[in-house]
């Protein structure tokens, strides 16, 4: 009976070492990369041999197992990541003075990177018409950077009156006439 507690015990210890093991010798991330795995996202800060430890956007560290993570779907990030911004805007709204002024937004913040370069385009046509606003920015700079941009949207599209879309429904009463 112990020798059977002390083989499951061993188990996922075992199991630790060799995932350990495989992450180190085949490196799918590195020290200082932003990930995203087993519903965890962060900076790496250490790989052991039975741990990975992340340093997490709210300033706290996530230890995540190394069995936790050996055969899961991965998003390695590296050094970049492109924000994913979305803004309405009213179908009145001159589309080439909206698409300009993200453009001179997205020159101004020095966060966005120039290279790759921004996806901005109108991605559908709904309430709305919805562009797209994609730029990359370092991976620090990405929480900052959606705020940044967010703010200077709007403060950019309301000096030149451009609508920012809300949503509408039409009510229809039917009474007795």
């Amino acid at each position: 009976l112990h020798g059977a507690g002390i083989a499951l015990a061993m188990q996922g210890v075992l199991s630790n070492l060799a995932a350990g093991l495989t992450i180190i010798f085949t490196r799918p991330y590195r020290v200082n990369e932003y990930i995203s795995i087993a519903g965890e996202e962060g900076r790496v800060e250490t790989i052991t041999l039975f741990t990975t430890t992340l340093s997490h956007p709210d300033l706290s560290r996530v230890v995540i197992p190394n069995r936790k993570i050996a055969g899961e779907i991965m998003h390695n990030y590296g050094d970049i990541r492109q924000l994913g911004l979305d803004v309405g805007i009213a179908y009145d709204s001159d589309l080439s003075l909206a698409l300009a002024a993200v453009d001179e937004v997205l020159r101004a913040n020095p966060r966005v990177l120039r290279e790759p370069a921004p996806y901005v385009q109108i991605i559908t046509l709904a309430d709305s018409v919805n562009i797209g606003v994609k730029p990359w920015v370092n991976v620090p700079d990405y929480h900052a950077a959606i705020g940044e941009l967010n703010k200077a949207l709007l403060e950019t599209f309301r000096q030149r009156a451009i609508r920012i879309a809300l949503p509408q429904r039409e009510v229809r009463m039917l009474g007795n006439s």
